[in-house]
């Protein structure tokens, strides 16, 4: 029998709450979320966590996610959280692994939990700008402040240090940092958590989270990003995964899946006696209808219908839901959303349909196709003269869901691609992807700065070996420009080189790199390149391959 939890919103205060305390500590709420600038207020806390090994900046060893001998230590995890009095026993939390869409589909329920009233925990990663986006709490979704950053690292640090000393200093960023978000949570008295695991599932060190605190697990999708680290197949990314479904706690799952795939995850979610709820079940259906613009910003207006009568039933059915995320990617994950919201509601949790309908249409993220106002681009020195969008893609299926929304929004004029890639991605397979939709006139590659280091930078020379082979490899003509400064922008647009790689008619697409770390400079190259293609039309000029090209853009944005 599946247990339900009691929470409608005046008893969920209580629920779950554990006895530690201490004093003297700033609420979250009043202490209110703050902007980028707040992070030079961090202190010691700052230069705490540079010292703990970071495996976002060094990258992740062969089999740290899979559960084997190889895989990270849960047990250090669990020891750091006992000395910090299991904060994370504290609240009912939902927890969403996958490949791709676990960060939207967390924004998308935190949303509606707010919407709801509840007081929201939210942890996700990575971040854009500054850590603290990574931990929110209350009703504002705001990332953290500095203060209350800084307070519960205090309040923590001397079990923090007990810790790593009787781990020999094995303790990660990732981990402490893990830690303190849970005693946040269990401090402020969330209602409810969401917490979005960050490699894989059974060996993530958001995995500590038992069947007895568990509302609800999600999987959003399965991809092949983190292959070595994960075990090298598919199939084993998908039991790596799935090592976030517990006993006889509700699993959702997003997909679309293959059938072999699907079969792993609903044969752990039959040893645990979890009830599975698929989003791509029959008796779900979503369509956009028609993508709109206010304010110089699209948004796609979707029907969303859930019909589900298995051993929990669900059902909703909202017309013209105003997403502000685009892509039929993220119309999906707004399902999964749609569908975990239905799964707590039938848990006991209060949640209406126009707190869904609200949640589901507040709902923005910074780097998830996000056009940059004329404000912005006028910031950048573009005036006018072309769109800009930037998004965080660097596999191959997040690829063809930004090469999907630039055909849907792409405006009348030519296209230009600004990428930056780590080197541990799958170059060759996200090129071809992107050269497969409109086909761009400019490519510019460039080095991105991956967690503020150069060591899991792709060299922009390299990819722009793999883009003129992808190009090559779909009969693209193009032109080799070389490296390129801003400065030799306005002799390039007049100078055309041969073209080389087919023997096609049509105009050649001009292939660059860049001669330094990316920085917006490298916009306003390929905004006078395209302006000698425009025809008069505004270009689009999109800046993708990994989440810290976005960061650089958003940063130098800020300054």
């Amino acid at each position: 029998m599946l247990s339900r939890f009691p929470v409608s919103l005046g008893r969920a205060r209580g629920l779950l709450r554990g006895s530690v305390r201490c004093g003297g500590f700033v609420s979250a709420v009043a202490g209110g979320g703050g902007g980028g600038g707040e992070d030079g207020h961090l202190g010691e806390f700052s230069e705490y966590m540079e010292r703990l090994r970071n495996y976002e900046r060094s990258g992740v060893p062969r089999g740290a996610g899979t559960d084997s001998d190889d895989g990270f230590d849960l047990g250090r995890m669990r020891r750091l959280l006992r000395c910090l009095g299991d904060p994370h026993t504290h609240f009912p939390a939902v927890h969403i692994a996958g490949t791709k869409g676990k960060g939207s589909t967390a924004a998308f329920l935190s949303n509606i939990m707010r919407e709801q009233g509840y007081n929201v925990g939210c942890y996700t990663s990575p971040h854009l700008l500054t850590i603290r986006e990574r931990i929110s709490v209350g009703e504002s979704g705001g990332p953290v402040s500095a203060a209350v950053l800084r307070n519960i690292f205090g309040h923590a640090k001397e079990a923090i240090d007990q810790s790593i000393e009787s781990e020999d200093g094995a303790l990660t960023h990732f981990e402490v940092f893990t830690a303190l978000s849970y005693l946040l949570f269990s401090r402020e008295n969330v209602d409810i958590a969401i917490v979005e695991a960050g490699l894989g599932g059974a060996r993530d060190a958001t995995n500590v989270i038992q069947s007895t605190e568990l509302a609800a697990s999600v999987i959003t999708t399965i991809g092949k990003e983190h292959l070595a680290a994960l075990g090298g197949s598919l199939q084993s990314i998908a039991v790596a995964k799935s090592g976030i479904i517990k006993q006889e706690r509700p699993v959702i799952i997003g997909g679309p899946f293959s059938s072999d795939i699907e079969q792993i995850l609903r044969d752990r979610a039959f040893l645990t006696q979890s009830p599975i709820i698929s989003a791509c079940d029959p008796g779900v259906r979503s369509i956009t209808r028609c993508i709109r613009w206010d304010c110089g910003k699209p948004y796609q207006s979707c029907d969303i219908i859930i019909e589900i009568s298995n051993n929990i039933p669900l059902f909703i059915e909202l017309h013209d839901v105003k997403i502000q995320l685009l892509g039929d990617h993220q119309r999906q994950n707004a399902v999964t959303a749609c569908c975990t919201a239905l799964c707590l509601r039938e848990l006991g949790w209060d949640i209406s349909d126009s707190s869904i309908r609200a949640g589901l249409e507040k709902t923005q993220l910074p780097g998830r196709s996000q056009f940059l106002t004329e404000e912005e681009t006028s910031v950048l020195g573009l005036d006018g003269a072309s769109s800009v969008l930037v998004d965080g893609a660097h596999t191959e299926a997040s690829a063809k869901a930004l090469s999907d929304v630039i055909k849907t929004v792409k405006p009348r004029g030519p296209l230009a691609f600004v990428v930056g890639m780590a080197n541990d991605k799958e170059h060759f397979a996200f090129a071809e992807q992107l050269l497969s939709g409109p086909r761009p006139d400019i490519v510019l590659l460039t080095e991105a700065s991956i967690a503020g280091g150069r060591s899991r930078s792709m060299p922009a020379s390299s990819l722009k070996e793999v883009w003129m082979t992808a190009a090559h490899s779909q009969g693209i003509s193009y032109s080799d420009i070389g490296m390129i400064t801003g400065i030799e922008a306005p002799i390039i647009a007049s100078r055309r080189p041969a073209a080389t790689g087919s023997s096609s008619s049509d105009t050649p697409m001009l292939i660059g790199c860049s001669s330094a770390p990316f920085s917006c400079d490298l916009i306003r190259v390929a905004s006078r390149l395209l302006q000698g293609q425009a025809d008069g039309d505004t270009g689009l000029i999109c800046v993708a391959g990994s989440l810290h090209m976005v960061s650089s853009v958003l940063g130098q944005l800020r300054q």
